[in-house]
C-alpha cells in the first residue's frame, strides 16, 4: 500500500515499549528507596510491608483466599509444583504450545514434561490430554493459557477430575481474563502469574502464586523463604497451618521485595481499564486482517473475556520460505512479527521440539499449527490508529507474497496434454 507521497506505508513505533509506571507507583517506590527497607520482612514497628499489602490486594482482585508474591513467574510455577509434591522423574502434563519457562519449571525439579497437542484455536487438545494422562499416569497438568487463549475451562476441569489430574494454571498471559465470568486462575488448585515487563502488570520481573488450599499456601510461603516470619503475611493461612510443616519444607528463596511490590500495587486497580484498552486494540487488528486471503484468524469463544496483549494469526499451508519473506517484508516496514514455526529459537520464541532436555516426542497436529503461526505484541503504547496501520501493512504483504506464490505455482505446473 502506498501513501499519497508515493512511498510505502511504514510503522515507526516500538513493539517493546511499555507504558510508564503509574505516578503513584513511582512515588511509593521512591519512599521505599528513601527508607531502605526493601526486604519484605524488614519493617519498622507498626509498619505493614508493601509486599504483604500487594498480596492482600491481588488476592481480593482475583477472589482467591491466599496469595504469595514471588520473584518471577517462572519461580511461581516451580514453587507451585514443589508445593504439590512433584518429585524427580515424575511425569507432568503441559501444553506443547507454550514458552520455555513452563517446561523449564518442570525440568528444574527433575520431573518430566509430557507435551499435549495444541488445536487450531491454540488451546490444549482434550483427546490427546486424556490419552497421555492414561498412558503416563500423570497426576498434574501445568496448564499454560498461552498468549491468552483459554480452553473451555469448566469442561477441562471436569475432564481432569474424571482423570484424577490436578490442574495448576499458568496465567502469565491471562491476568484479568475470564471464562464465563470466572477469573483465570480460579479453576485449578493453584495458579501462577507473572509481572515481567511484557505482562499485564509491570515490575520488570515478579509473580504470584494463588490458591484456596491452606496447606498448599503454607507450603508455598515456606518454600519462598519466609524463615519463621510467616505470621507477617496477610494473604496467607493462620500460623497454625504452618506448625506441622515449618521444619519439613526447604527454603528455596524466591521472595518478592518491597520495591517491586510498591511499583505493582497501583497497577492492580488498573487491570480492568487495561483489559478494556487491549480489547480495543485486538478488535482493531481483527477488523484490519479480516477476510485476508491466505490468512486465518483464531476463534475466540464467546465465554472468553481475554486480555489481548498480543495477537496471533495463521498462514495455513504457507511454505517456510514464503513466511520468512513475509516476516522480512513486514520488518522492513517497521512491523515486528514472530514465527513459531522457525527452525531455530529466536529470542523469546521457541517451541516444544527445541527443548531437547524434555526429550519431546513428535506431535503432528501441533507441528501443523505452529508451522504457520505468527505472533506479535500489542503494547498499550499503541493506539487504535497504530494497530490499523500495522494491519494494513501485514495485509498488503500477505496479499503481495501470497499472490506471488500463486503465480509461481501456476507457472511451474505442467501443461495439460
Amino acid at each position: 500500500m502506498r501513501t499519497s507521497f508515493g512511498t510505502m506505508e511504514r510503522f515507526t513505533g516500538s513493539f517493546t515499549q511499555q507504558e510508564p509506571i503509574p505516578e503513584a507507583g513511582i512515588a511509593a517506590a521512591l519512599e521505599v528507596l528513601r527508607h531502605g527497607r526493601l526486604h519484605r520482612y524488614n519493617t519498622a514497628p507498626g509498619e505493614v510491608a508493601e509486599t504483604a499489602l500487594l498480596e492482600e490486594e491481588f488476592a481480593a482482585f482475583l477472589g482467591a483466599r491466599y496469595c504469595l508474591a514471588v520473584a518471577s513467574g517462572g519461580y511461581a510455577m516451580t514453587c507451585a509444583l514443589r508445593a504439590m509434591g512433584v518429585t524427580a522423574g515424575e511425569p507432568v502434563l503441559t501444553n506443547a504450545f507454550t514458552l520455555a519457562p513452563v517446561p523449564g519449571a518442570i525440568a528444574s525439579l527433575g520431573a518430566r514434561p509430557v507435551f499435549i497437542e495444541t488445536n487450531e484455536n491454540l488451546t490444549i487438545d482434550f483427546t490427546h490430554l486424556e490419552r497421555m494422562a492414561g498412558e503416563t499416569g500423570a497426576r498434574l497438568l501445568l496448564l499454560s493459557h498461552m498468549r491468552g487463549h483459554m480452553a473451555d475451562m469448566p469442561a477441562l476441569i471436569a475432564l481432569c477430575n474424571r482423570l484424577g489430574v490436578k490442574v495448576i494454571e499458568d496465567c502469565a498471559h491471562t491476568m484479568g481474563a475470564e471464562w464465563a465470568g470466572v477469573p483465570s486462575g480460579r479453576f485449578g488448585v493453584m495458579a501462577c502469574f507473572s509481572t515481567q515487563t511484557y505482562k499485564h502488570m509491570n515490575s520488570g520481573e515478579g509473580g504470584f502464586v494463588t490458591t484456596d488450599d491452606p496447606e498448599l499456601a503454607a507450603r508455598s510461603v515456606l518454600l519462598s523463604g519466609s524463615y519463621m516470619l510467616y505470621a507477617r503475611h496477610r494473604a496467607a493461612p493462620p500460623p497454625e497451618a504452618f506448625e506441622g510443616l515449618r521444619l519439613e519444607i526447604p527454603n528455596v528463596s524466591g521472595r518478592m521485595d518491597n520495591l517491586r511490590a510498591a511499583i505493582l500495587r497501583p497497577q492492580v486497580a488498573l487491570l480492568g481499564e487495561r483489559r478494556a484498552r487491549w480489547t480495543v486494540l485486538h478488535e482493531a487488528m481483527q477488523a484490519g486482517l479480516a477476510a485476508t486471503p491466505g490468512l486465518r484468524l483464531t476463534h475466540r469463544p464467546e465465554a472468553e473475556r481475554h486480555v489481548a496483549s498480543s495477537f496471533q494469526f495463521l498462514l495455513p499451508d504457507w511454505a517456510p520460505a514464503r513466511i520468512t519473506a513475509l516476516i522480512a517484508a513486514c520488518a522492513a516496514r517497521g512491523v515486528e512479527l514472530k514465527w513459531f514455526g522457525a527452525p531455530e529459537p529466536v529470542a523469546f520464541t521457541s517451541r516444544y521440539d527445541h527443548w531437547l532436555y524434555a526429550h519431546p516426542q513428535p506431535l503432528p497436529q501441533t507441528d501443523r499449527v505452529l508451522a504457520g503461526l505468527i505472533d506479535m505484541r500489542l503494547p498499550l503504547t499503541f493506539s487504535a490508529e497504530d494497530v490499523a496501520r500495522i494491519a494494513r501493512i501485514i495485509r498488503a504483504e500477505v496479499l503481495r507474497i501470497g499472490q506471488a506464490e500463486t503465480v509461481e505455482t501456476v507457472a511451474a505446473a505442467p501443461l495439460a496434454d
